[in-house]
């Protein structure tokens, strides 16, 4: 992995003409294959001639989600389909899934991005990684697999579910890293400690990323599972997980900016941010061959770090997202995201655990804002005084971060159903009426 090096450390001046040499040569084949993009080019009046560099992305029009369920599922490749070896695609939960395919360069591509996380985080062929992303459609299992074996270790692919034999694997086998959701670290930290397991453990690492997580959330894992827990930043429009990532700093996820170029924009406006102000991330791919997008405005609210990180890398960093700008809830006017109710609830820790459901509904033209937060068994067996006590305390937080109330109701131990993949923190049964 010694070439991969030089690359993440390469001066910005160069790693920028390499990124403008591959921008203007994607912009050209994509112009001259994906119908969508040379259309919207024309409606700006703009030709690939008019991009001469990285200075010029700005110009360039932005592709969206809904692009890809209008063309779906295969009218945004940009090579023929039997230059395609592979397809994944999103869950699907509202409209129609999000197809994505990768030649055969593609797929090489996508090793090297997860496996410059792992080696920047101390992994090597001397370890045992145990993937439980989910393998399939979703490109969690398939993406973090590909990396290990890119470095030479020793992949066990027990994808999702079945926590049970996650942990006796885990013991069996040696596992000396995780990939999984940070929700599932969480449940299976939960099983470990209660089964008293913590002991038999070699883990050291644990890479987790697929949903937002917070600060406190990481040290909760770190604390249970006797690990660093690193994130690992990916959309299957982009190529998947890898296209960000920690080194042993954890002090942000480097980009990979010789693949892909980040921008910040203002929500609303659309117009660029500098670093260092937060706003909607967006993604242009600059190698990709079989399905790559311009600008892709992806939601995810964060900012992004322009100062060198001191492990020597020079791709700019961004910050984990706070949240997104499309499922952020909108209630009663102020703008929340689930991450910010989560901190409040890891902060407080004694008492609850981290397993919580938000619920808003409208009743008589008014919006509802019920939060159910999981009891631990030891104030479970407290007086109802001490759970009365306890949920005027998280409401009161609660409305000192958001601005506004809630109710809180603390909820039987395990009466949230605990999640293998992606946790559902939010039921908005507004959307339904």
């Amino acid at each position: 992995m010694m070439w991969q090096k030089e690359i993440e450390t390469m001066p910005r001046s160069e790693l920028k003409k390499l990124q403008s040499e591959r921008l203007c040569r994607q912009v050209k084949r994509m112009y001259e294959n994906v119908e969508l993009f040379r259309k919207r080019m024309d409606e700006k009046g703009l030709t690939p001639d008019d991009i001469k560099s990285v200075d010029d992305l700005s110009k360039l029009p932005f592709s969206y989600k809904q692009d890809l369920r209008d063309y779906y599922p295969y009218g945004l490749f940009a090579v023929p389909t039997e230059d395609i070896v592979r397809v994944h695609a999103s869950s699907g939960t509202t409209g129609k899934k999000i197809v994505v395919g990768y030649t055969k360069n593609d797929l090489d591509a996508w090793k090297d991005c997860v496996a410059r996380m792992m080696t920047a985080i101390g992994l090597g062929k001397d370890d045992f990684i145990q993937v439980s992303y989910g393998y399939g459609l979703f490109t969690g299992g398939l993406g973090a697999h590909g990396g290990a074996e890119r470095i030479g270790a020793t992949v066990i692919p027990t994808s999702s579910g079945n926590t049970h034999n996650q942990i006796q694997t885990m013991i069996d086998f040696g596992s000396t890293a995780l990939c999984c959701t940070p929700s599932y670290a969480m449940y299976l930290g939960e099983a470990i400690e209660e089964a008293g397991l913590t002991d038999q453990l070699k883990l050291k690492a644990g890479i987790f990323g697929a949903e937002p997580w917070t600060e406190d959330m990481r040290a909760a894992i770190e604390e249970k599972l006797k690990i660093k827990a690193y994130d690992i930043y990916g959309l299957s429009e982009i190529m998947g997980p890898g296209v960000a990532c920690e080194c042993e700093e954890q002090a942000g996820m480097h980009v990979w900016e010789d693949m892909f170029i980040p921008e910040i924009v203002d929500p609303d406006t659309g117009e660029p941010l500098p670093y260092g102000e937060q706003g909607e991330l967006v993604f242009t791919t600059i190698t990709k061959e079989g399905f790559p997008l311009i600008r892709y405005r992806t939601h995810d609210i964060c900012e992004l770090i322009a100062e060198p990180c001191r492990c020597g890398r020079t791709h700019i960093r961004m910050k984990k997202p706070c949240g997104r700008s499309d499922d952020m809830l909108i209630i009663r006017g102020v703008n929340v995201f689930p991450s910010q109710i989560e901190e409040v609830l890891l902060k407080i820790g004694e008492g609850i655990t981290p397993n919580y459901q938000i619920i808003v509904d409208r009743v008589n033209n008014n919006d509802t804002f019920d939060i159910n937060v999981e009891m631990s068994e030891n104030l479970f067996a407290d007086d109802v005084r001490s759970i009365e006590l306890l949920e005027k305390n998280i409401t009161a937080k609660i409305r000192e971060v958001l601005g506004i109330g809630a109710k809180v109701h603390l909820v039987n131990p395990k009466s949230i159903t605990r999640s293998e993949g992606k946790a559902k923190r939010v039921i908005d049964n507004r959307k339904l009426k």
